[in-house]
């Protein structure tokens, strides 16, 4: 195989090619080293990957948290990235605004991290610990449940309605979740149910 130069084509390339080892002999080797270290190292590196869906909507998109700690080291662990989940069928990897502002919204100072009540005759709040927000939930619904059960209608029929205390589940659940939950709702009794989806 022939493969014909001009002059001009054979100096040009020559002529890269001594600039080349020059710079290699002049000591500039090293320089796409020394370009790469200036580089900034991929921010998620050392994280760790939590999947988790959005609180916002009822729509449930999935997202990804990234953390940086050791929690089985004792270290607190702290959020430091959040983006869309591409495996997620919901969105597919995609947030909308508020999705993707969400990052702000895990480390707004005024964000609730405890269970609070306010005692009758107060005016402000007071933070319990999720024991006693819990144990106080089960107390007051099985009081009241206990107090206005219909047990049978007029005509004797057995019925176990309990119409003073409403449900209200969470749209950001798997369907196996959701049908536990309305089981679980229905069997204590209560009538007046519905889901964040459909409202």
């Amino acid at each position: 195989m022939n493969i014909e130069f001009s002059r001009r084509q054979f100096l040009r390339t020559a002529s890269a090619g001594v600039v080349g080892t020059s710079l290699g002999a002049f000591g500039f080797g090293d320089i796409e080293t020394a370009y790469a270290e200036s580089i900034r190292p991929f921010k998620l590196t050392g994280t760790t990957e939590t999947r988790n869906t959005c609180p916002y909507c009822s729509v449930a998109c999935g997202v990804i948290m990234y953390s940086k700690g050791d929690l089985t080291k004792g270290e607190p662990a702290e959020i430091t990235h959040i983006e869309g989940d591409a495996d997620h069928p919901t969105n597919r990897g995609t947030l909308c605004p508020k999705g993707a502002a969400l990052l702000d919204f895990v480390h707004s100072e005024t964000r609730l991290t405890k269970p609070r009540i306010r005692k009758p005759g107060t005016d402000r709040f007071e933070d319990i610990s999720w024991d006693e927000a819990l144990d106080r939930i089960a107390r007051l619904m099985k009081d009241d449940r206990d107090q206005n059960l219909v047990a049978r209608n007029n005509d004797g029929v057995t019925v176990n309605r309990w119409t003073t205390t409403g449900f209200l589940a969470a749209s950001a659940t798997t369907n196996e979740t959701a049908f536990l939950t309305y089981k679980v709702v229905r069997s204590a009794g209560m009538v007046v149910f519905d889901n964040q989806a459909r409202v």
